[in-house]
């Protein structure tokens, strides 16, 4: 069974469909590549979710430790490349404003994002720019 069913809407915009939930999103291409830039670019999702799978690894060893990670927010900055078009460079700068971790923990979340399925996916030429604030 397929996890992702997807179609092309035309005008340079994608429709991906989650298939065990039905959830869908869409894809433009942007600004500086012939698109609208009206959603997600695919080097966008790339770059959400390195992002967000970051966080989940991160979230299954702070419930592991007994830790809530609710408020952890984070911005992620995107650095193209022109020759051969390709993402350069993906900045994540994470913020907690909640209680002080302990350094021990501190470590075991830095070690879960920097180690999530994602970023060892990715190429190792994408250089991954991780900046922790707690």
């Amino acid at each position: 069974m397929p996890t992702i069913k997807s179609s092309y809407l035309g005008n340079l915009r994608t429709q991906a469909t989650h298939v065990l939930s039905g959830n869908a999103l869409l894809t433009d291409a942007p600004l500086d590549n012939n698109g609208k830039g009206e959603a997600f670019s695919p080097t966008d999702l790339v770059c959400a979710a390195l992002g967000s799978c970051m966080v989940t690894i991160m979230g299954i060893v702070a419930e592991r430790e007994g830790i809530s990670l609710e408020g952890l927010s984070w911005e992620i900055t995107k650095i193209m490349q022109s020759d051969p078009r390709k993402i350069q460079e993906i900045q994540v700068a994470f913020h907690w404003s909640g209680p002080v971790f302990t350094p021990a923990m501190s470590q075991k979340l830095k070690n879960a994002a920097r180690t999530c399925p994602v970023a060892l996916s990715l190429d190792p030429a994408l250089t991954q720019t991780i900046s922790f604030d707690f």
